[in-house]
């Protein structure tokens, strides 16, 4: 697993407004790789490093046909050694295959298997079929050989089936990076019919003239509850990009305390820290704490060995008179959040959560 070690960092989370996925670096193209539909409704997207760091990366190309997209990250550090996109080797079946990822927005994760069928036909297009275990979040990872050289791109898993994942073949990304050198900051888009290049938002190709999604140059609309969440994460100083984890959920580090903003059960907005293990002594002074230290609007509680600080308002009070009141008690949260984990650790000998950064 020595290949796996080298080049892990150049793995990544991706981060929307509707999910997460996975992208890698490809160092000879200055580029990250990733499946169209991770990043689908959106023209800006944040990158995790395994080091829980978080970058903004613009997207530059798109190819929903082939079901491929390229974002660049400029503040994103260059990983040293990335997976290798160069070389000759032709994958057969039986070879044997690692798939890297962040399947269900987990840690980074590596499935092996072997190739069932190197040249899957699907709706007239080219797939690799992969036993290797391939879930929702794996989409736009890697599926690389023992040497660390890229096969395939993850992108689809049929749900009603066991054992059957299927990747994009590394022939049909070295179509796509020809044209890498041709690319500006602005989304282009990949003609689904002729693969010709169209840079201006258009309803038709300009090229062979099929019919081109105009919704392709956009951004989803987000939803009125996200703009007010994430009215109080700017007071933060943060761009809510860098926040968003999925359909109206949000995660982010407020210094080394990890930050949760969700909706639960359609009607309640949560905001969560976990903030420390408990520790093993002091802990009749740990619940005293708890119990009588007055933290506002704010909550201290303690489940499954971890202290939480949290604070719940009801969706409707974020349309009411006290709107803002609400959303500066969301953004104090994060502050506080901040400075308790600290205390925790100082003064009673608990530990930081995992989570934290």
């Amino acid at each position: 697993m020595n290949v796996i070690h080298n080049i892990e960092n150049s793995v990544y989370r991706i981060n929307t407004s509707n999910g997460s996925g996975t992208g890698f670096y490809s160092l000879q193209d200055n580029i990250i790789v990733t499946n169209y539909h991770v990043v689908s409704g959106s023209l800006e997207v944040s990158i995790e490093s395994q080091d829980k760091n978080r970058y903004l990366a613009t997207v530059i190309y798109v190819n929903q046909g082939k079901d491929i997209a390229f974002l660049q990250a400029e503040n994103l550090p260059k990983p040293t050694k990335t997976i290798l996109t160069k070389h000759d080797n032709k994958t057969t079946s039986r070879d044997k295959v690692m798939v890297l990822g962040y399947p269900f927005g987990m840690p980074f994760t590596v499935t092996e298997g072997i190739v069932y069928n190197p040249s899957q036909i699907i709706d007239g297009s080219n797939f690799i079929q992969t036993d290797a275990a391939i879930n929702p979040g794996n989409s736009g990872g890697p599926v690389i050989n023992e040497k660390g050289e890229l096969i395939g791109i993850v992108t689809s898993k049929f749900s009603e089936a066991d054992n059957m994942g299927f990747a994009i073949p590394m022939e049909t990304l070295r179509e796509e990076l020809e044209i890498v050198s041709e690319l500006t900051n602005s989304c282009t888009i990949g003609c689904h019919s002729c693969n010709g290049l169209i840079e201006e938002k258009t309803s038709y190709c300009p090229n062979c003239g099929t019919d081109i999604d105009e919704k392709i140059f956009e951004e989803n609309p987000l939803s009125d509850l996200t703009l007010k969440v994430e009215e109080a994460i700017t007071k933060l100083n943060k761009d809510p990009v860098l926040a968003r984890s999925g359909r109206e959920r949000w995660y982010f580090h407020q210094g080394s305390a990890a930050i949760r903003m969700f909706v639960y059960d359609n009607n309640y907005l949560f905001a969560i820290s976990p903030l420390n293990d408990l520790p093993r002594k002091n802990l009749a002074k740990v619940y005293e704490y708890i119990l009588t230290a007055d933290m506002g609007k704010h909550r201290l509680s303690i489940s499954d060995n971890q202290i939480y600080l949290s604070y719940r308002v009801h969706i409707s009070d974020l349309y009411s008179d006290n709107k803002n009141e609400m959303l500066e008690e969301i953004a104090k949260l994060a502050i506080k959040a901040d400075e308790l984990d600290d205390m925790f650790v100082n003064d009673f000998g608990a530990k930081m959560t995992h989570y934290s950064k």
